[in-house]
């Protein structure tokens, strides 16, 4: 392989404290694999776009996987929304005026899938194989939202404003792991919710938030309320994004994408306390709930900024049981911190997690009210690495130590393209 090597960076070094960017290798790979064409989709009035498969919404490498193999996961499909559209449509859909929180499918039939890629020595990737995620019948889910009642949700409209149905076998899916036994586990954004896939595909459970499973009749699938009800409060388009498993499989993590909304909206756009759960796979017990606080968004160097509801977390890794690699990102710049969750305050089933306590863990400084949040060690930041591009979802150890880091390049809807991203010297490994 032929790595290009980044010069020393003081600034990253004081940042970071034990790590730098000095000696840290990369290596870019692309593709033209014709899997990863949709078609175009010419808007009336407006532009065509060129869709490509977006397959960088979450990563995962079995250690039984081939050493230049990983796992990755396509969201929902294309979609705009309806505030986006003149930008990047170049036309605006009469129907979204008429509509709250509208989102526009151009191909509501994409099926989301789960991609076996390949990295090449020429510096490209390929993909191998490709799962459609099914419901229990073998049919194949759509990307389009839930019919939620209780969590906020977005009102989905095809490319010519035409009103679509809300899908109860919809699904957002984002984070992903694979299990021993060929299993998937992949987090939705939309329910929010964590799914059980067989290797082929086919769902076996989908586990929401505590009293909403009403909300999910006619699945084709079980639905079990597993998840902490209060999750039904994450804003509108900001749940799970991430999945994790321990390496002995004992145990699942996920982390809610932002902080919130825990009394309201207002809440979510100032707070910087997220939340992390620990599950016991055999019971699907939550037995672990910490505090994950976001960094100032001003420390984003690509893209500074004032709101607080900028950064948030995209991916999630175990490195080690309760030790995990956590991707926190604004559109542009990326950040990699180390975690232990032995040193930080287990808040699970306490106060915190009933609706009625105010101020909330989301308004509240967890200094001021004992809460130990997980110490965080910044272990890489894409700002000293210009050629990375922005927006990266998904992340995978590969067989030789080196991690990657995969972009997702919303179905090329503003004609972005998926990068994977190949690091040597980070100073993440399994143990």
């Amino acid at each position: 392989m032929v790595w290009s090597r980044a010069a020393a960076v003081v600034v990253f070094a004081v940042m970071a404290g034990s790590a730098a960017a000095e000696g840290i290798g990369v290596r870019y790979y692309t593709s033209d694999d014709t899997l990863l064409n949709i078609g175009s989709y010419a808007f009336e009035g407006g532009r065509t776009l060129a869709l490509t498969v977006g397959i960088g919404s979450g990563a995962f490498r079995h250690p039984g996987d081939p050493a230049n193999v990983m796992w990755t996961i396509g969201d929902r499909g294309p979609n705009i929304a309806c505030d986006e559209m003149r930008n990047v449509a170049g036309v605006e859909l009469a129907a979204c005026r008429d509509v709250r929180n509208g989102r526009v499918y151009p191909t509501p039939s994409y099926a989301p899938s789960i991609y076996r890629v390949m990295l090449q020595d020429d510096g490209t990737f390929r993909v191998t194989d490709v799962i459609t995620l099914k419901d229990r019948d073998g049919r194949p889910l759509t990307g389009l939202l839930n019919p939620l009642r209780t969590a906020s949700t977005e009102t989905p409209l095809d490319g010519r404003g035409n009103r679509l149905a809300q899908d109860v076998h919809g699904i957002d899916a984002e984070g992903i792991v694979r299990l021993s036994d060929g299993t998937f586990w992949i987090g939705d954004e939309n329910g929010p919710s964590i799914a059980h896939f067989a290797a082929d595909g086919r769902m076996i459970a989908r586990h929401v938030p505590r009293g909403t499973e009403g909300e999910y009749a006619g699945a084709r699938y079980d639905v079990v309320g597993s998840l902490p009800a209060i999750l039904t409060r994450r804003a509108t388009n900001r749940g799970i994004e991430s999945m994790a498993v321990s390496p002995d499989e004992r145990f699942l993590y996920f982390i809610m994408q932002n902080p919130l909304a825990n009394p309201d909206a207002a809440a979510y756009r100032q707070a910087r306390n997220a939340r992390l759960f620990k599950i016991e796979r055999a019971t699907m017990r939550v037995v672990g709930e910490y505090v994950y606080t976001l960094d100032d968004p001003r420390s984003f160097r690509r893209d500074p900024s004032e709101r607080q509801n900028d950064p948030r977390i995209s991916e999630l890794m175990a490195v080690g049981t309760d030790r995990l690699i956590v991707l926190e990102r604004t559109e542009q710049t990326t950040k990699l911190y180390e975690i232990d969750l032995a040193a930080a305050t287990n808040i699970a089933g306490t106060p915190w997690d009933d609706p009625a306590t105010r101020p909330t863990l989301e308004q509240s400084d967890v200094r001021a009210v004992a809460i130990a949040a997980v110490p965080k060690t910044l272990r890489f930041d894409t700002a000293e690495f210009p050629q990375i591009a922005g927006k990266t979802e998904g992340m995978a150890l590969l067989g030789d130590g080196t991690l990657a880091i995969v972009n997702d390049d919303d179905f090329g809807i503003a004609g972005g393209r998926t990068q994977i991203v190949v690091l040597r010297g980070t100073g993440i490994v399994r143990r």
